[in-house]
Parts: C-alpha cells; structure tokens; sequence
C-alpha cells in the first residue's frame, strides 16, 4: 500500500509532513493488525523460605512455600494522544491454602493490596487508566499527560531495581499501594534548562464510604466509622540526565483507618483516626564517573530519605499518642554487574526506620511484610540473571528484618500501628504474636514478552 501525499504538501512544514505520514501510517496498522487491545504476559513461578523469630523467642516458619503471579498487561492507542493501559493479575498459592480463623485472615481482599497478596486464583484489575498526551500545555512548549482511572502505584521509584520493573509513578520509599485516582505531569525541560525536569500532581481515593447495593439507602455514607480516604501529592524532579537524577514527592491522607478491634476473628470493621503527611526525597548515580572502568560505568547507587507525620483526629489516637508524631527513615542501595555470568547483576540494600515511622507500603512484593516499613533494620541481597535473553529470568534473594519495635506492617491508629519494644511487648504478654526478627529466601523464573 502507498502512502498518499495531499498534492499542496510542497506547502506545508516538514513537520506538518511528518505529522500526515505518521497518521497514515497508523490507519495503516489498524487496517493490517486489527483495532484490538495488544497483550504481553509476564509469569512468575516463586519460591520462599520464611523463618520468623518472635519476640518471647518462639519460632515460626514455612520451609517451601510456592506460588505463581501472573499479569496480563494490556494496551490500546486509539490516536497518537490517546490510549488505553491495563493489567489483570493473578496471585495464588499452589493449591488450596489452609484458612484459619486469626485476626488477620480478612484483610487479604483489602483493597491496597488486592493483586500483592498470594491468595486464591481470583484474576483482579490491578490496573486500568486512559493516557492522554500532548507536546504543548495551553500553547506553551510543555509536554504533558493525563491519566485516570486505577493507576499503577506499586513498584515505583528505587523498589523497582530489586523488583526489575520498570518504575511507575510513585516514589516507593512512602507509596507502594494499589490506588484509584488521577495524575498530571508537566515536562519543565524547556522552561528550566535542566534534563529530564517535571512535576506531576496526583490525587485519589483509597476508601469510599458507600453503603451496600442492596442497603436501605444504597451508596449513601452513612457508615459512622469510616469516612471517604483521599490523597494527595506532588512528585518534582528537577534533573535526570539518565546518569543523575535527584526527586521528591510529599503526599497528604486523611481520614486514615485501623481496626475496630485488632484483636477480633471476626470484626474487620474500621475508624477512622486521622492524617498522614509523608515525605521523601532520593538520589541516584546510574553509572559511576565518566570511563573510569566498564564496571563503574555499569554500576548505580542511590540514597533516599523519609519523613511521616501523623495528623490525629481531636477523639482518637494514633500509633498510640493522641500528639502529631514524627517518624524517619533512610535507604541505601547499589547495584552492580554480576563478576561470575556476562548479563547478571548483583544488588544490596539497606534501610532503617524509627520507632513512628509509618509509610504506606502495604504493596511491596514481599512475604514477610514490607521492609520499607521497618520500624528497625532491613538488609537485603539479591542476584539477577537473563536466561533466555530479557525474556526468562532468574532471580534469587535474601531479606533480613531486624524489628525493634512492633506495628510496622500494621495500620495508623493505635489497635495495630502502635510502635512497643519487644520488651513493652513480653511485658503484656503479646511476645508469641509479634514479629521480633523475620528473614525470606526466595528464588524464581519469570517469563515476560
């Protein structure tokens, strides 16, 4: 098939020609390949040894446990500004897990981390958003998008080496959850001079108060205990060369939630406790100077800070204080190429938190609970290696928690986010619940094209 040129195109700019060429050349691959949605799969097959010691010196474990992830990413341009992307998800388990009636067996439906927790075979929307682009902003030269709908939140900024993902949006060391919302970037590279600069706004909803379909008053928010969960944040990079790259994001919630009754098999009901401000701001080194060593030049190392803050409401408490508390943290990490195999590489990371850190990392692809999260020490150790191109994947880790205090995997008020020692723990006779030391080795295949 020929490409039609209008006869007045010796008038028109080489742009506006390249324009026509590129519209005809995508009539032409919807004619060829079908106005349909294109899918790639990515398929992972896990195992974990997970060793758990708790605080009254009790141990707990699961030699081998396996389970299979599975996303189907989908993808559809409909015009060169917009387009459709998606992903269905699949975490199970093999076989039948065994359910017991503990305190925590509700929650893993929870919504934030639907698609991260290996439950049953359920295939659930892990995301689903239009993408609208354009290369100028009320005709000014800043290129911009919009996009609504459940973005991708999980798997962000710095997580994502360990994970080897692309980054999505969030920075991960304060979001690492599944979200419905809106963001909008805003490319600053041509009004500031600096490579790569951008801010991007975001905004969602973590929780709707709605009551049943079939309730006396369907979707009314009558619900007394909880009421709508909003955030808000901005991201702004002011560089990325590709070699350096410097960020931050800040993030505001409210109406935050914990249990009821944290205590309770069968009461998962919620309240609300207040607010959360969180903070952070990294940099990264991709490549080590300037032709100093193949090595060097192969290697990135970031650093990255954090802060929460927490926003009580007058008649609750949260992470045990009715007082706005602070919490810090800071991570290190290096990756590196692999000296033994000519396409593997070599990662370590650590991170510390303090006694009120609280981020919202309930997503991190993780068995034993977010190391983000740590209200303590995290190391971690991983070995990356292609097998079949970028196509297979092998990848084996080893995460070490050193807790020293409880609450960090839990929620913001003070029924399971309250920061006690394990000493304060053993006191009140909690020590056989509560995590004092956790350590994973995991090794998988992944498959993805």
């Amino acid at each position: 098939m020929k490409i039609a040129v209008e006869k007045d195109d010796d008038q028109k700019s080489v742009p506006e020609q390249l324009e026509d060429i590129h519209d005809q050349l995508s009539t032409l691959n919807k004619r060829t390949n079908g106005n349909n949605l294109k899918f790639d799969v990515d398929f992972r097959t896990s195992v974990d040894n997970i060793n758990y010691k708790m605080a009254d010196g009790s141990k707990q474990k699961n030699d081998a446990l396996f389970s299979n992830r599975l996303w189907l990413n989908m993808n559809y341009a409909a015009t060169k500004n917009l387009s459709f992307t998606g992903q269905l998800a699949y975490n199970k388990l093999f076989g039948q897990r065994s359910t017991l009636p503990t305190s925590s067996t509700g929650m893993d439906g929870f919504d934030w981390v639907s698609s991260e927790a290996a439950h049953n075979d359920t295939l659930r929307v892990r995301s689903a958003y239009f993408y609208y682009q354009d290369d100028e902003f009320l005709g000014a030269d800043i290129p911009w998008t919009l996009s609504i709908g459940r973005r991708p939140s999980t798997n962000g900024h710095l997580i994502n080496l360990r994970d080897d993902d692309a980054a999505s949006s969030p920075l991960a060391h304060t979001v690492n959850v599944e979200f419905d919302g809106a963001s909008a970037k805003f490319g600053m590279e041509e009004l500031t001079g600096l490579d790569g600069s951008y801010f991007k706004l975001c905004a969602g909803r973590g929780m709707s108060n709605a009551e049943p379909r079939f309730s006396s008053a369907p979707y009314s928010g009558q619900d007394a205990t909880t009421n709508n969960v909003d955030m808000i944040g901005i991201i702004v990079v002011p560089y990325d060369d590709k070699q350096y790259s410097f960020g931050m994001q800040y993030t505001y919630a409210n109406n935050l939630i914990d249990r009821v009754d944290a205590m309770s098999n069968t009461d998962y009901s919620m309240e609300t406790v207040g607010g959360l401000h969180t903070a952070t701001a990294f940099a990264m080194v991709n490549g080590i100077g300037n032709g100093w060593s193949e090595f060097l030049d192969d290697t990135t190392f970031f650093v990255s800070g954090a802060m929460s803050k927490t926003n009580p409401k007058a008649t609750e408490t949260m992470l045990g204080s009715n007082n706005e508390e602070t919490g810090y943290s800071y991570w290190l990490g290096t990756q590196f190429p692999s000296l033994i195999s000519d396409e593997g590489r070599w990662g370590f990371e650590f991170n510390h938190g303090s006694n009120n850190w609280r981020p919202i990392t309930y997503g991190e692809d993780s068995m034993i609970g977010s190391k983000i999260a740590a209200r303590g020490d995290a190391y971690e150790v991983y070995f990356t290696e292609p097998l079949v191109d970028d196509i297979l994947t092998f990848q084996l880790r080893y995460t070490y928690i050193d807790y020293d205090y409880a609450g960090s995997n839990g929620f913001f008020g003070s029924q399971t986010g309250r920061p006690m020692s394990m000493d304060q723990v053993n006191m009140f006779n909690m020590g056989g619940m509560v995590v004092d030391k956790a350590q994973d080795i995991r090794a998988y295949i992944r498959y993805k094209f």
